[in-house]
């Protein structure tokens, strides 16, 4: 793909695939019979719609970063270099049935659910048709399958667990997919949900995402233990995978899909990847001081957009091709941003801050509204 001097890390800015990293990429598949067996049934047609939502994911990531830079918002939180954790899960449900709760490093699975692309650029602007009509930059759409999540980390991991519950009861072919972050699994929430699952053998799909560092901590710092051991604590089957390799993602999501979806209970996917930069826009640099040199240059070497399309390129996919589908992938996200900034100027009114049912009105507001909503069921 393009590369951007100006948004990109440095380690992307010349990039250029290893050899060795890419035979390691194919290998780490064929390796496997089951993960194989998955992945030969992948059609040009699935493998370029991975590869255009990798493109999605990251350009909407550029396009944040450029508006920090140009001042139309203050920061941005992205997920640059962890793409392949997020597009590999969802591509692997059934995005009419199943439901996901993002964290927000995980923005791609909206537009992969449905939502409009240009909810990513209008949830930051607080504009009134913003998904949550200017009140949070989370969003989503339940009626999507998309739960919006909250920037309390490992809180969703029991919403997860209640939805596959929900499921369950009802007998429905459908399952719960949840992130959680390696900081996330010190919570106690995280592993709560992690006990409801596995104690009543829902078909819920928890990924750690291993990015390395929680807000500014460094993983090694936070905890004493590897994220790979949580899943046996808790009796719960545990698929690992390369982050980095949207193969390997897809592969394992799809397997662990196929075990709930056969009533063997929850599953694990300990996802091992990166954050190429900060918490936040506001703080790269403090990012690169947090770690060594020697690791960003090791994750950048393994950037998950370039190491797919080196894979493509050598399934026998023409250049021409894959360039159509960046082509294409970059007018969505520029066309999204711009229909975003048309509409930044229409604020909402300062009392549609209040949510209906719950901050409006007094203190007691939602308990009356639940008192009238009984009498007028009698």
């Amino acid at each position: 793909m393009k590369r951007y001097a100006a948004f990109d890390p440095p380690e992307y800015r010349n990039w250029a695939p290893d050899p060795g990293l890419v035979r390691e990429y194919r290998s780490r598949i064929q390796k496997a019979p089951d993960r194989n067996g998955v992945v030969s049934r992948l059609a040009t047609d699935g493998l370029l719609d991975l590869y255009r939502d990798l493109l999605l994911t990251r350009l909407q990531d550029i396009g944040l970063k450029r508006w920090v830079r140009q001042g139309v918002i203050s920061k941005a939180w992205l997920g640059v270099g962890e793409e392949a954790v997020t597009v590999g899960c969802v591509a692997a449900l059934e995005p009419d049935r199943d439901v996901v709760i993002p964290m927000i490093r995980n923005a791609g699975a909206s537009h992969m659910m449905g939502l409009p692309l240009v909810h990513g650029f209008t949830s930051y602007l607080a504009a009134a048709d913003s998904p949550s009509g200017g009140r949070d930059f989370h969003y989503g759409d339940v009626g999507s399958g998309v739960i919006q999540p909250v920037s309390h980390m490992g809180t969703s991991v029991p919403v997860a667990a209640g939805a596959a519950l929900a499921f369950k009861n009802r007998g429905e072919d459908r399952v719960a997919l949840t992130w959680a972050g390696d900081g996330a699994t010190k919570t106690a929430a995280c592993h709560e949900g992690l006990v409801f699952a596995s104690r009543l053998g829902v078909p819920a799909i928890v990924v750690i995402q291993n990015n390395q560092v929680a807000l500014g901590t460094r993983v090694d710092q936070h905890g004493a233990g590897r994220p790979a051991d949580i899943p046996a604590a808790h009796g719960i089957t545990a698929f690992t995978c390369d982050g980095n390799n949207v193969l390997d993602v897809y592969a394992a999501t799809t397997l662990a899909r196929r075990q709930c979806a056969g009533g063997d209970g929850p599953a694990v996917i300990v996802a091992e990847t990166f954050r190429m930069g900060g918490h936040a826009t506001h703080d790269e640099r403090e990012a690169r001081e947090t770690f060594a040199a020697e690791l960003f240059e090791h994750w950048g070497r393994r950037d998950p957009v370039g190491l797919f399309e080196a894979y493509l390129l050598d399934e026998g996919i023409p250049a021409d091709t894959l360039a159509d589908v960046e082509a294409d992938a970059t007018e969505a996200v520029e066309r999204a941003a711009e229909e975003a900034l048309a509409s930044r100027n229409d604020l909402p009114p300062p009392e549609h801050a209040l949510s209906p049912g719950v901050s409006e009105g007094d203190v007691l507001h939602g308990l009356g509204e639940r008192l009238a909503a009984l009498a007028r069921a009698e």
